[in-house]
């Protein structure tokens, strides 16, 4: 009985260790697939073997076992190279215009095709 005890706490501890570990992992790979490789313009540093995407695993590898969060990171590295490096750049004031313009493209287009439509089936009815 007290072996299986000692067992127990083992697997509890190791479990736990483990766990952790691979919680850092996925929250690194997360972030690497997060993150644009300026070299190889449209490449995430995940699929990217660049010497900058190294050297940007590594900052973020660092900067996890330093305790900081994925918004901390993102935050650290766009303050350093821009937010062009985030795959998802946070709203700004300067950048609502980017943000605004594909939807307004959108409805200007729908509208246009709408009445380009409704003029169409309006001289084919007589």
């Amino acid at each position: 009985m007290k072996n299986f005890k000692q067992l127990f706490i083992s697997l509890i501890f190791f479990g736990i260790l483990f766990s952790n570990l691979f919680a850092n992992d996925n929250l690194q790979n997360k972030i690497y697939k997060n993150l644009r490789c300026i070299v190889c313009q449209g490449q995430s540093i995940a699929d990217s073997n660049s010497d900058f995407a190294n050297t940007i695993k590594s900052v973020v590898n660092d900067k996890v076992n330093e305790g900081m969060n994925e918004k901390q990171i993102y935050n650290f590295l766009s303050q350093k190279y821009g937010d062009w490096i985030l795959y998802n750049p946070p709203l700004k004031g300067n950048s609502y215009l980017l943000w605004i313009l594909p939807y307004v493209f959108f409805i200007i287009g729908a509208i246009v095709l709408f009445f380009l439509l409704k003029k169409t089936l309006k001289h084919k009815r007589y």
